[in-house]
């Protein structure tokens, strides 16, 4: 019988941390290239990318600013470059990296929108890239 209650007890708790760790991807959509060209030309939007100063000089969508979303300070750049009143929009390579910025951008409270299959997916479907020099 304790056994049993116990054995509830821990179920509920694990359901709780799992509801509240997935709660703040409420303000996450991803979405494939094509909505993310369109969400491009929305008002108040920011384009993130979160791919190494490297990878972003190789080519990135035009306009994006670069903040790596592996360095230590990525929360605090974020902070200080983003505005909560625009939505973010967010990418990296192939989509991981960025959902992992998104997950961190929502929990602070912004609005993400996610390119699912990154920079690969994008230039898949015919979408320019620009390099550091400016060209395309």
């Amino acid at each position: 019988m304790i056994k049993t209650k116990l054995i509830n007890l821990i179920i509920i708790v694990m359901c709780a941390i799992q509801s509240y760790g997935c709660s703040h991807t409420d303000n996450i959509v991803s979405v494939a290239a094509s909505e993310f060209e369109k969400e491009l030309k929305a008002d108040s939007v920011i384009l993130l990318d979160v791919r190494t100063p490297q990878e972003y000089a190789e080519g990135h969508i035009d306009g994006a600013i670069n903040i790596d979303v592996k360095s230590d300070d990525f929360q605090l750049q974020a902070e200080k470059e983003l505005s909560k009143d625009t939505t973010v929009l967010v990418y990296c390579r192939s989509g991981r990296r960025s959902m992992d910025a998104a997950e961190t951008l929502s929990k602070l409270g912004y609005r993400v929108v996610n390119l699912t299959g990154g920079i690969i997916e994008w230039m898949d479907d015919g979408l320019p890239v620009s390099v550091e020099d400016g060209s395309k």
